[in-house]
């Protein structure tokens, strides 16, 4: 059963109250009623903004835009050490009320969810009255479109189980940290209190996970000893209103500032700016799994999308079967075939058996060396091959064109299966997207039409190289 969180609708003032309202569209209004303006609050700040740059509507929200033509290399933005927000936690700090009751709360945070721990400074920040950050903290969007606020239908409607279970991962452990909070700060001194004495609830801790998932960046922060950084994410105020494209035209980098030493985060000019264009970062090389869960939005034909599978002798046993491969041995494997198993991590105790389809390899690499293999009979010909060799999809036929073509028929019978586990079918999905449907259904139904379409996509590329190979063989005989 999928977990939600559940929200309390409440309107803002300037008691600033940590309560969310409920995402009620893709698109939210921003957190302060009348937010000042951000431009004009970085560069009284000391900070720099282009002349040409901009803050400007989109269609999916704000964003900034070049006014006029900027050449390349020029500096759109510059943010002294002061404005980013950041979490550092220090052994002086932990001596200090407020933040000592912070740091203690960060300690309930596992790693991988690190945007949480910046998300408690942020509800901090937003909580103080005269924060230093209230002008950029004000506009923030109200609420966020990423799954931990989707109604439980929306989430079904995902229909991805890798997916569904980061969801209800992420909404599990929000709810547990919610009564960790209150625990912590329940009996806390009114100095004491890390977010001015205010309750916080599930949905606080949601918006501010959000807030930092979809907008912060990770960036060299103090150094150690050795003269390396730590890496330490940072929100970046009007920065992070740039939108995201794989074809970036500006990028970030940190430099010195040669008056004082300090640290500056800059964004630059990458290629010619035209006018009109909006700012462009990379936000990272990332699958659709990750947009939707820390942004709140799918890319459509994203080049780094991939489907997830497991390896499951069975199941592998069971496609082979159905792609016409008779007597296919994945459950019982040789034991020079396990040893190989082993060298790729799929056998044994320990075994890695999250395997993926599609992405810059199309097949994962792991998976057609364990196929090439366990199709092959011929333990000396199989050894004259690296695993280099084996894993890789351009390396044409290593094992022979009939071993190849098998490898690849038992890949497309597990494409045909990995369909089958979707209540719909792609068409269904592009007929509900015309219909009216709210905005979180859509993205749902959004997400999956391109896991299908990746699917779909895989196959055919792989029938290609089937019939490509055939027609090889069927010339040498």
């Amino acid at each position: 059963m999928s977990t939600k969180i559940m929200f309390m609708a409440s309107s803002l003032s300037q008691a600033r109250p940590l309560t969310c309202a409920a995402a009620g569209g893709l698109f939210s209004g921003r957190l302060g009623p009348q937010p000042p303006d951000l431009i004009k609050w970085v560069k009284r700040e000391g900070g720099f903004v282009h002349q040409a740059v901009k803050v400007a509507q989109q269609l999916d929200g704000l964003g900034l835009i070049a006014t006029a033509e900027i050449p390349k290399g020029s500096d759109l933005i510059v943010l002294p050490e002061h404005i980013p927000l950041r979490f550092e936690a220090s052994e002086a700090d932990s001596e200090k009320g407020s933040y000592s009751s912070l740091i203690k709360l960060a300690q309930h945070i596992p790693e991988e969810l690190w945007a949480m721990k910046l998300g408690l400074k942020l509800l901090q920040e937003r909580a103080k009255k005269g924060s230093f950050w209230w002008p950029y903290i004000s506009n923030l969007p109200e609420t966020y479109s990423v799954p931990i606020f989707f109604q439980g239908e929306d989430i079904k409607n995902l229909q991805y189980a890798p997916l569904l279970s980061q969801v209800n991962k992420r909404c599990r452990f929000l709810l547990d940290f919610d009564k960790a909070v209150k625990n912590e700060i329940e009996n806390l001194r009114s100095e004491d209190h890390p977010f001015g004495g205010q309750d916080v609830d599930t949905s606080a801790l949601g918006w501010a996970m959000s807030a930092v998932s979809s907008r912060a960046f990770r960036l060299h922060g103090n150094k150690r000893p050795d003269g390396s950084h730590i890496n330490v994410p940072m929100m970046l105020p009007l920065i992070d209103m740039c939108n995201h494209s794989f074809n970036p035209n500006a990028e970030i980098v940190q430099e010195q500032d040669t008056a004082n030493g300090r640290m500056l985060v800059k964004v630059t000019a990458g290629i010619q700016i035209k006018r009109d264009d909006l700012l462009l970062l990379n936000y990272g090389n990332l699958n659709n799994d990750l947009f939707l869960l820390d942004y709140g939005f799918v890319i459509p034909s994203n080049p780094y999308d991939c489907v997830e599978l497991k390896y499951d002798s069975a199941l592998l046993d069971a496609a082979s079967m159905a792609a016409g491969i008779s007597s296919p041995n994945f459950s019982s494997p040789l034991p020079w075939q396990q040893q190989i198993l082993s060298q790729l991590n799929l056998h044994g105790e320990d075994a890695q058996l999250k395997i993926s389809l599609g992405g810059t390899e199309l097949v994962d690499g792991r998976l057609l060396a364990a196929l090439r293999v366990i199709l092959s009979n011929d333990k000396e010909a199989v050894q004259k091959h690296d695993l280099t060799t084996l894993r890789s999809l351009s390396a044409e036929a290593p094992l022979g064109i009939s071993n190849e073509v098998a490898a690849l028929r038992t890949i497309i019978a597990l494409c045909v299966i990995a369909l089958g586990h979707f209540p719909t079918k792609l068409m269904e999905d592009e007929s509900l997207l015309k219909q009216s449907v709210s905005a979180s259904t859509a993205l749902a139904i959004q997400f999956r039409i391109q896991k299908k379409a990746l699917i779909i996509d895989a196959m055919r590329d792989l029938t290609m190289r089937v019939k490509s190979l055939s027609s090889k063989e069927s010339v040498t005989f």
